[in-house]
């Protein structure tokens, strides 16, 4: 067995939560699904994002300069793999749930746990991977139960029980 595949099968130990990363502007309008996100500070409050340099999307990012995290809940195990599949144009994954703007211009889902809207401060290029350290401007927080995570390969709801 390689490093590489080690590293893979370690990594799918790593419970992460799943996150549908959006950007819009001068490029486009452009979607992924993404479990390689993560605070980075709370002053000011930046997040990283990692994307791989082979998508399709990712000069759109770097010219629209601008992104929104949208953290999926249970609920949106559909919708990631819309936005996992590279056989679907842009636009057409944008027709599925319901999309609003905050400060940046980037599409904010509706019924998401949490949204992240950012100014893309920095790139770095890191091997197979775009690293993204992205300033937030708003936030958005839903009152979603239960969230979505990715772990050994799976999806899984995590969270709290709605109260009868």
């Amino acid at each position: 067995m390689t490093l590489q595949t080690e590293f893979r099968n370690a990594m799918a130990q790593l419970g992460s939560a799943v996150s549908v990363i959006t950007t819009d502007g001068p490029a486009g309008k452009f979607g992924f699904t993404a479990s390689a996100v993560c605070s980075v500070t709370d002053a000011p409050p930046t997040l990283l994002v990692c994307m791989n340099r082979n998508s399709f999307a990712n000069a759109h990012f770097k010219q629209n300069g601008a992104l929104c995290v949208n953290v999926l809940s249970s609920d949106h195990q559909d919708l990631s793999g819309v936005f996992a599949n590279a056989s679907l144009r842009s636009e057409q994954r944008f027709e599925y749930d319901s999309w609003q703007v905050m400060a940046s211009g980037a599409p904010v889902l509706s019924s998401a746990v949490a949204s992240f809207d950012c100014v893309i401060d920095t790139c770095h290029e890191v091997g197979s991977h775009t690293v993204f350290y992205c300033q937030v401007q708003a936030i958005r927080i839903s009152e979603a139960p239960r969230g979505l995570v990715y772990f050994n390969r799976r999806y899984h709801a995590v969270g709290h029980d709605v109260e009868a």
